[in-house]
């Protein structure tokens, strides 16, 4: 009895570990096997929002592997799949957008930040400089006061 009851629950187990067994394609060749991982690698989850439909396992991911797969078969070129894709789920999937007018502010971001940051860099030392190259004078009191202080120390050190 106890060999029937290990052997069930080993048995229920089992079914939950193969649960969720990725899909697998069949291609022509290995080039439309890789053509095919580099298009799912290009293409961003909308759900995950941070992973590539190739890493991620939401059902969207899934969904939208199984349409670049069936659009392959159909013969789609790649720009075919991706504009498809875009149409269905917009800008937001694809990892490297366009430069339009929409997205010029995301690319130029870096070169604007870049940009500022020397400019900021080049004004501090400009201003160090200057600032570095006047020696502060002292008035004749500040210097009589030194002078005192100067001779109390050297005589105080003698005794």
């Amino acid at each position: 009895m106890l060999r029937i009851i290990c052997f069930l629950v080993m048995a229920m187990g089992s079914g939950m570990t193969a649960a969720d067994v990725a899909a697998v394609y069949d291609f022509d060749s290995r080039s439309e096997e890789q053509r095919y991982q580099n298009l799912i690698a290009e293409l961003r989850c909308p759900k995950c929002q941070n992973q590539n439909i190739a890493d991620s396992n939401s059902p969207i991911s899934k969904d939208m592997r199984n349409a670049v797969y069936q659009m392959m078969l159909e013969g789609a070129s790649n720009e075919e799949i991706v504009e498809s894709l875009v149409g269905r789920f917009g800008e937001f999937v694809k990892y490297n957008p366009d430069l339009d007018s929409r997205t010029f502010v995301l690319w130029a971001t870096p070169a604007i930040a870049v940009l500022g940051g020397l400019l900021v860099v080049a004004g501090v030392v400009v201003r160090s400089r200057k600032a570095g190259t006047a020696a502060p004078t002292l008035s004749n009191e500040e210097q009589a006061r030194i002078d005192i202080m100067l001779a109390e120390r050297n005589q105080g050190g003698n005794a």
